[in-house]
């Protein structure tokens, strides 16, 4: 009797939370009635992180993978070739694409092995001598990176024993293939139109798990999809770079408004969760951390303008500084894992409305002389009314208050109010 088909789709960019779905798929086909798992994908790319963490769990899946690039008009492009060369069968829907797998960092595509320097470049132009100049620090680490991805790709096609020298250019050459030229070149397997088509190809079909031979037996088997939990729907939203910038501000807002008028508490509240949930998201996002000392930096300078009047010179530095950081922030140019620049601007102004204009209007507020209250009565002067055996009586802002005084008093008498004790006045005979 054949075991189910397992069903997970993954249409977007690769991130935390797509790898968290992935893993934890596989890991539950081990211990089900799992015959093979699908893994439909359509992906523009991803986080090399959340990449590999695909890779290694399917590597070591004791159920056999198979990445299906579909529906038509589909690609897995980057992070998603690299998925499609690691999986025990590679299949392609007609009308889909695969390839363009060059890593990509902030400053766009790096400079590939071979290729001509631009004249434009910093380091291009010829010295002396008529010899190129040597390479900067970011074309080198551009180079690292080319080579580093090109390795890995390598040996994932050796494993699978797949076409290595197309998937090389894929790496140094962003080359791309149609999925009947993959079949052609022997980077995929198979072309199916749907999954059932998938699933009667499988059919029969020998994947090498484990060291040995298996043969899939999938002929009529249920489809069972795997639908995203409440902890993917989670990762999704606060790992989404512009929500996690929002929440990170939301924090350090909360924080401010706290400590700037104790005894508010719900800001304080908001802005801790706020804030350990950003940093928890940030922890899974490729983010530079000189890019968010640069946003902090801005914040200090901002809110030190709201402290210190400085005509302006803060305040300016503050808002240069916090727009710089933010737009490099995340440090990957992977689409969907960007900061759009109208979110960046609007928080900015945002944050300088909160910190010069909101916490200048508390700061003076807290300056204010108290107007009410029992500490205003504080020194106050009143006036003995009544010294019966009932005890002294005081007027004092035309009200009648009952005193304690350690000297004898008669009326007429003036006193100065020392401590307020709820209805009884603490005073002392005033000569």
């Amino acid at each position: 009797m054949p075991g189910e088909a397992w069903l997970l789709e993954v249409d977007g960019p690769i991130g935390p939370a797509t790898a968290d779905y992935v893993v934890r798929t596989i890991q539950e086909a081990e211990s089900g009635a799992a015959e093979v798992l699908i893994l439909q994908m359509n992906t523009p790319g991803g986080l090399d992180r959340a990449m590999r963490d695909i890779i290694q769990a399917i590597l070591a899946s004791r159920v056999p993978v198979v990445t299906y690039v579909a529906p038509q008009g589909s690609r897995a492009a980057s992070a998603g070739t690299y998925i499609l060369y690691a999986s025990h069968v590679a299949a392609m829907a007609p009308a889909t694409n695969l390839g363009a797998a060059t890593p990509i960092i902030i400053g766009g595509l790096p400079k590939l092995p071979g290729a001509e320097p631009d004249s434009a470049e910093e380091g291009a132009e010829p010295d002396q001598d008529g010899k190129d100049t040597p390479l900067t620090p970011q074309s080198t680490m551009h180079s690292k990176m080319v080579n580093d991805a090109q390795a890995y790709i390598r040996s994932l096609a050796e494993l699978r024993g797949r076409n290595v020298d197309w998937a090389v250019k894929a790496v140094t050459e962003a080359a791309t293939l149609t999925a009947q030229q993959a079949l052609e070149l022997d980077v995929i397997d198979l072309i199916a139109k749907d999954t059932s088509e998938l699933i009667e190809a499988l059919h029969g079909r020998s994947v090498l798990l484990d060291g040995e031979e298996r043969l899939l037996n999938v002929a009529g088997a249920n489809v069972h999809l795997v639908v995203p939990g409440w902890r993917t729907d989670f990762l999704r939203v606060v790992t989404n770079p512009s929500v996690a910038y929002l929440l990170l501000l939301v924090g350090i807002y909360g924080l401010i408004l706290e400590f700037s008028t104790p005894g508010i508490g719900a800001a304080g509240i908001i802005g801790g969760i706020c804030l350990l949930i950003a940093l928890y998201a940030m922890q899974l996002l490729p983010i530079s951390y000189s890019a968010l000392a640069l946003m902090l930096l801005g914040l200090g300078l901002m809110a030190a303008e709201a402290l210190s009047p400085s005509f302006g010179v803060l305040g300016i530095g503050g808002v240069a500084a916090f727009i710089i950081g933010s737009i490099m922030l995340m440090d990957a140019d992977v689409p969907g894992f960007r900061i759009a620049l109208p979110i960046i601007l609007a928080l900015t102004a945002v944050s300088a409305g909160v910190l010069i204009v909101v916490l200048n209007l508390l700061l003076r507020a807290r300056k204010q002389p108290v107007v009410s209250g029992s500490s205003t009565l504080l020194g106050e002067t009143a006036e003995v009314v009544d010294s019966g055996n009932a005890g002294v009586l005081v007027r004092l802002h035309g009200e009648i208050w009952r005193v304690d005084c350690p000297a004898s008093l008669k009326v007429g008498d003036h006193v100065s109010v020392k401590k307020v004790s709820g209805l009884l006045l603490d005073v002392e005979k005033k000569e």
